[in-house]
């Protein structure tokens, strides 16, 4: 693939890459939010531990449930209007938490903070992909990506020490600032490239040249194009691959702390510490392995589809390096470990999340980040159950972990054999122009 030459081509793309990292990370921000402030909410409202989980659950209802409409809404209307409304709803969603007075204010502010975020990264993915040549595509990716891994590492404590500081309602005060304030970033900064007068002619040109994803709404309409990408198998192999990655993903999420807990016999605050090491690492290897090798060796010549499709596979590979940590009750070990297999997931992320700019057809790529996100947020919801059900019956992380080693395995076999090459699917009437017609 011939690449085009970057001298001299102004760089207005990297600040567009830079503002959705930026509003992933607040993104993350406010999920976590209430994880912090819990405590002094639990002792404030008198609730029950089933309250405080339903609390906690709240998000991940509509959240999930809104992906596909969400991805449908958003190939037909685009990342500019969607993404404004969605980032102002962040904020309001903060403000009604932090202006609660019980469970039912709370339960339904984390309702419409789902609603609100459920667009979050279908829309960050396909303004990537009207951005972004393709093969610059992995690091803008990547960019908010890491974002995400990164939120677990300065966003806690920053969260934490105002909540210890000023009191619960402050932490949330704080997550309300920080969403308006991007909400009016995104509202000044953000246009699409076709719109955006700040673009230069070069750029611009430079931008279409390398394979950027086509903008405006699909010809076929929002569900026509529904239909027509549940018939493919690029797109169940991208969606059943993701949803492995989500699986293991989230079971690191909710239950690394514990983990260290139960079985490396640290306490609280030390966990806390240790955990932040492999999400420091994972952001590492998110940008430079996930982002900036991809597009350097496409950058070189090489095939674009093995070069995505083998830090894909390495990736989720490496995330098997978590049997290692059930082999040790070192905790410097353990987290060894733990930084490998988080490091080799959070590699392949952000390819998963280029890819539905590269093999979408015209409208159709924020329907297919909102089906494989569905599919990821759903086994990102079964993992801690499953995860709970297996340590309250064994005592024992080492089943949960080899659950999810073999569920990577599922998804690594749907990547290599399913997903097939990493190339767009044709446009509904294309398609239907190359079927044979049979006479009667």
């Amino acid at each position: 693939m011939a690449i085009t030459s970057k001298q001299g081509i102004p760089r207005r793309r990297w600040g567009i890459g830079a503002l959705l990292g930026a509003g992933v990370l607040i993104n993350y921000i406010d999920r976590i939010g209430l994880s912090v402030a819990a405590p002094q909410i639990k002792e404030m409202f008198n609730l029950s531990a089933v309250e405080l989980g339903l609390l906690f659950s709240a998000f991940a209802w509509s959240y999930s449930l809104l992906q596909i409409p969400v991805g449908m809404v958003l190939d037909r209307f685009g990342p500019t209007r969607v993404g404004r409304w969605g980032a102002f709803l962040w904020g309001v969603a903060s403000v009604i938490t932090a202006c609660s007075s019980g469970f039912a204010g709370i339960l339904v502010a984390r309702i419409i903070l789902g609603v609100a975020e459920a667009p979050a990264f279908p829309v960050s993915a396909k303004a990537t992909g009207y951005w972004f040549p393709r093969h610059e595509r992995g690091l803008a990716t990547a960019i908010f990506d890491a974002a995400a891994k990164f939120s677990n590492v300065i966003g806690v404590p920053l969260v934490a020490i105002t909540v210890v500081s000023f009191g619960w309602r402050w932490g949330f005060a704080l997550t309300a600032a920080l969403s308006f304030g991007y909400f009016i970033a995104f509202t000044l900064l953000y246009r699409d490239p076709s719109a955006d007068k700040r673009l230069s002619k070069a750029e611009y040109h430079y931008i279409q040249r390398g394979g950027a994803a086509p903008e405006g709404p699909a010809d076929a309409g929002a569900v026509n194009m529904l239909g027509y990408l549940l018939t493919k198998s690029k797109v169940w192999g991208l969606t059943i691959g993701f949803a492995a990655y989500g699986y293991t993903f989230y079971l690191f999420l909710t239950w690394l702390p514990g983990y260290l807990v139960e079985s490396m016999h640290m306490s609280i605050l030390q966990s806390a510490g240790y955990a932040a090491i492999p999400w420091a690492f994972a952001t590492l290897t998110d940008l430079f392995v996930g982002g900036w090798l991809i597009d350097h060796l496409v950058s070189r010549g090489k095939d674009e589809s093995k070069v995505r499709k083998t830090v894909l596979v390495v990736g989720m590979t490496f995330g098997l390096a978590v049997f290692g940590a059930t082999q040790t009750t070192d905790p410097a070990w353990a987290i060894f470990w733990i930084s490998i297999a988080l490091g080799g997931l959070a590699s392949a992320a952000p390819v998963s999340w280029s890819l539905p700019s590269l093999i979408a057809p015209k409208g159709g790529a924020g329907t297919i980040g909102g089906i494989m996100n569905l599919a990821n947020n759903l086994m990102g919801a079964a993992a801690p159950i499953v995860t709970g059900m297996i340590v309250g019956a064994t005592s024992s992380f080492t089943n949960a972990f080899f659950v999810a080693g073999v569920i990577l395995v599922i998804g690594i076999v749907c990547f290599v054999f399913v997903l097939g090459k990493i190339e767009p699917i044709p446009d509904p009437e294309s398609a239907a122009a190359a079927a044979p017609v049979t006479v009667a």
